[in-house]
């Protein structure tokens, strides 16, 4: 899976452990939380690796994918969760910016399902990690939103493209789940107004896709956020 070292992903890779996956994980700069969240996966009885990749980067992804089945031996399930959020205001947005996030948030999922099937000999499945404000995202962030709309309509795509292989391709499209670290509180109660989707409730999505039956495909499953209790 792609994006597994902290955060989301991190709980994501772990759910999987839980489910009796061994997961290899990539990851760009947070090396140290990578090394501790494999740490954790093996302590759940789980065969774990980590990749440093570049998601900007092609060649990289092959390389992790290749990584990945010499070190699993072939591929089940493919999470592609790793993304780029940036604010993109149409006045100052510049086009290394849309490269940024369409490259890491819609081509590399696609470079890494096109090398990864040829792995999954009995079948499998690619669960892709979208987002809720794909169907409308406050202003300022129309080229995060388009990126993760057009994962979606990849994944939909996908899904009849993979179905006689008895892939199932699906999504799950979280609203906003955990705060970025930077992001003042204040902001991050206006952009949410007051609802955060629960990281319990994510994870639960994602692994129900990775052991779905094969005719369960072409979904996305939009996780809502919770109103945050009154203090």
């Amino acid at each position: 899976m792609t994006g597994g070292a902290v955060r989301l992903g991190r709980a994501i890779a772990l759910g999987l452990a839980d489910a009796g996956f061994d997961v290899v994980i990539a990851y760009h700069r947070s090396a140290a939380a990578a090394r501790a969240t494999v740490r954790d996966l093996r302590g759940r009885g789980a065969r774990a690796l980590a990749v440093r990749t570049d998601l900007q980067e092609p060649p990289a992804v092959l390389r992790l994918v290749k990584a990945a089945a010499r070190a699993l031996g072939g591929l089940d399930v493919v999470v592609n969760n790793a993304a780029v959020l940036r604010r993109t205001p149409l006045s100052t947005a510049t086009a290394a910016d849309w490269d940024a996030l369409v490259d890491v948030n819609l081509r590399a999922p696609f470079v890494c399902i096109q090398a990864a099937v040829s792995h999954m000999r009995d079948g499998g499945h690619i669960v892709n990690v979208a987002d809720a404000w794909s169907h409308g995202a406050p202003a300022g962030w129309s080229a995060y939103a388009a990126s993760k709309a057009g994962l979606e309509a990849l994944t939909r795509v996908l899904a009849g493209e993979l179905r006689p292989r008895r892939i199932a391709v699906n999504g799950v499209a979280p609203g906003p789940v955990l705060k970025p670290t930077q992001l003042p509180p204040a902001r991050w109660r206006a952009i949410t107004r007051g609802r955060s989707a629960r990281v319990i409730d994510v994870v639960a999505a994602v692994v129900f896709f990775a052991t779905c039956r094969p005719t369960v495909t072409g979904r996305i499953r939009v996780v809502r956020g919770r109103r945050s209790p009154s203090r």
